[in-house]
């Protein structure tokens, strides 16, 4: 069974943003179903959310058909999981979503380049005893090179 992920909405913008870059790769990996992701309905709400902003579309160029692509297929193949939002860890809602999809899927990583996640070692800790660690793109490619 492939390791289960929650991907942290800045990564899967940036997988839009450098069609090379390690996000992308990433998101490649996963099409290629070296791992399964876990998503939540408020974080699908924010990816759309963030996907059509104007400077989206204007200053990085991309279509809204590529966002459209790209949000329908995490829609369809990623696991849902349902959240009771009464998670309060970090200062920013928007990123108590993602780890509480983190800890109610029991995903074995988050990966996020998010620096009020991964510069908080009281959040880092509760994941870690939660069976969940805090991963970058760049050691995460690393892990699932072999699988």
């Amino acid at each position: 069974m492939p390791v289960k992920v929650v991907v942290d909405t800045n990564i899967w913008i940036s997988s839009l943003i450098s069609a090379s870059g390690p996000a992308a790769r990433l998101a490649d990996e996963w099409s290629n179903g070296k791992f399964s992701i876990l998503i939540s309905e408020q974080q699908i709400t924010e990816l759309h959310d963030v996907f059509t902003r104007p400077k989206f579309f204007f200053k990085y160029g991309i279509s809204r058909q590529e966002i459209e692509n790209l949000i329908s297929s995490i829609a369809a193949r990623a696991g849902r999981i349902s959240l009771k939002g009464n998670l309060e860890l970090c200062r920013d809602p928007d990123d108590n979503i993602i780890l509480e999809t983190a800890l109610s899927g029991k995903a074995k990583y988050l990966i996020t380049s998010d620096k009020d996640i991964t510069g908080d070692k009281k959040i880092l800790s509760f994941l870690s005893l939660h069976g969940v660690s805090v991963i970058s793109i760049s050691k995460f490619l690393e892990i699932i090179k072999s699988v």
